[in-house]
């Protein structure tokens, strides 16, 4: 399997599942989306345990700069599952949308009901992938959500299921406060 291009499906599949998360009360500023995935066949959770392993596996100094680059891009991997840092600005909020890779991906919200968004996803990375999400808001500072990608992985195609969730950790974005 190539994780780096599954990893890639996965992490535009945890931030496009997010994206249409904002409304009018999902407070601006830097948020933290926590997601864990589950593979049909279990080779995601072994590449990213893998990868786990390797950076374990590196010299102290070479680990602190990868660990040091992950976290410029606001990317962390635990024991638990991988989270990325994305800031939503005051217009994005009150717009109801969230930065997203320009030229990657496009969203479309299918319904929304009461303090739940449901969308549908495609993301033209590479490999590509697609899908939909539900996210529940239980306040202005936190979600949870679940969402179903569809991608490939050595030709075949692959069923992702993943849990997120989300959780606004400041009003400054910091050094997040640009678009990716």
């Amino acid at each position: 399997m190539k994780s780096g291009s599954t990893l890639s499906a996965i992490l535009a599949g945890s931030i496009i599942g997010s994206q249409a998360l904002a409304q009018p009360e999902m407070r601006p500023g830097l948020w933290k989306h926590s997601f864990a995935v589950e593979s049909q066949n279990g080779e995601v959770e072994s590449a990213i345990r893998e990868m786990q392993q390797q950076l374990r596996n590196m010299p102290p100094q070479q680990r602190r700069i990868m660990e040091q680059m992950m976290a410029a891009q606001g990317v962390q991997f635990g024991p638990s599952g991988q989270s990325v840092k994305v800031c939503v600005s005051e217009e994005e909020a009150a717009r109801g949308d969230v930065p997203q890779k320009d030229g990657y991906c496009t969203q479309e919200i299918i319904e929304r009901t009461g303090n739940t968004i449901r969308t549908r996803f495609q993301c033209a990375d590479n490999p590509p992938s697609s899908g939909e999400g539900e996210i529940t808001f239980t306040s202005p500072t936190a979600y949870t959500g679940k969402a179903i990608i569809n991608t490939t992985a050595e030709g075949r195609a692959e069923r992702l299921t993943m849990q997120q969730s989300g959780e606004w950790l400041s009003s400054d974005c910091g050094s997040f406060g640009t678009k990716p």
